[in-house]
């Protein structure tokens, strides 16, 4: 009889943590850093090195910790190795080649259904589309990105400064304006940010503006008066227009892996959220989370950033996405 996996799992984290390997103290202090700063590519092919490969229980097993460690999620990780399985029976999966391709369509067929760019706008009607996350996640600069894609896409843009807390913010979503030639709806520092949307959205509608982009403040997902005020906005911007906002993007940083679980949860518990945004997809050894968000919440993913300029935003494509995580060669 096979023991489950994380049964497996737990037996050697207690291995390890009575009998340690044999090193100096300053090398076991950096083992771990280090261990978690690996990619999935580094760990897959410290496996899976040669061009054959074997795969038998221990590999199935090693392959499910590279998962985890790459934040892929338990209850994702245990369908795709399952899936692998089944296939490897099948198939008689004996060379590493194949086995990337399998595992990339895995991951391909478990997050094509969450793929979902937004939706062009009615035309005659303004889309409002509202950003949250918490604080230091790249909101504002994802905020200006997506205006940049609207306007590429032949569609008139306003963007709205809520953000009335941070230092700054105000003045960082003025620039962008300025350099997309963009209209802004701002007031000063510590201003209500509900009384801004609603001045937003009141001046997008008149104005026949297609797309209204509204910046949020960045709070901390346990904080509860911060999120009643995202709820204050919600609720004043549907007294304008019972529609908005039409969307609601929860902007996540891939490299917070499994703290991004616990932000959604804090916010979907409080306001409809529509879809997800990533930041740090590229640079981070931590992407596999991605997979563990789709997976447990359900949401759309509309867009990745994948560097650090206004054109660093693409939608998201599972295709790429899988040959991100499952590379040809070491990362």
């Amino acid at each position: 009889m096979r023991i489950p996996w994380c049964a497996c799992w737990c037996h050697r984290l207690a291995l390890v943590t009575v009998n340690p390997p044999l090193s100096n103290d300053a090398n076991r202090v950096n083992a771990a850093p280090q261990r978690a700063r690996e990619s999935f590519g580094t760990r897959f092919f410290r496996l899976f090195g040669g061009s054959r490969v074997t795969l038998d229980e221990a590999a199935y097993e090693a392959l499910e910790e590279a998962l985890i460690l790459a934040d892929v999620g338990v209850t994702a990780t245990t369908r795709v190795v399952e899936r692998l399985r089944q296939r490897s029976r099948s198939e008689q999966i004996s060379d590493r080649a194949t086995l990337v391709a399998a595992l990339r369509e895995e991951i391909v067929t478990l997050l094509t259904p969450f793929a979902q760019p937004l939706p062009d706008p009615l035309p005659g009607s303004t889309t409002v589309i509202l950003l949250v996350g918490v604080n230091g996640v790249g909101k504002t600069t994802l905020t200006a990105r997506l205006a940049r894609e609207f306007q590429r896409r032949k569609f008139t843009v306003m963007l709205a400064a809520c953000d009335t807390f941070r230092a700054a913010a105000i003045e960082q979503l003025g620039i962008w304006s300025d350099r997309l030639d963009i209209p802004m709806v701002a007031q000063t520092r510590g201003a209500d940010a509900a009384a801004v949307a609603h001045d937003a959205v009141l001046s997008a509608k008149a104005k026949g503006i297609n797309v209204l982009l509204i910046d949020s403040a960045g709070r901390a997902h346990v904080n509860t008066d911060l999120m009643r005020q995202l709820q204050k906005m919600v609720r004043v911007m549907a007294k304008v227009d019972a529609t908005a906002p039409n969307e609601t993007l929860l902007v996540i940083d891939a490299a917070n892996g499994q703290n991004a679980i616990a932000q959604c949860e804090a916010f979907t518990a409080e306001i409809a959220v529509t879809g997800l945004c990533l930041t740090k997809v590229d640079g981070t050894a931590r992407a596999g989370i991605v997979i563990s968000l789709a997976e447990r919440f359900g949401l759309p993913i509309s867009y990745v950033g994948v560097g650090e300029g206004i054109d660093d935003l693409v939608r998201f494509d599972p295709v790429k996405f899988a040959v991100r995580l499952v590379p040809d060669a070491p990362t």
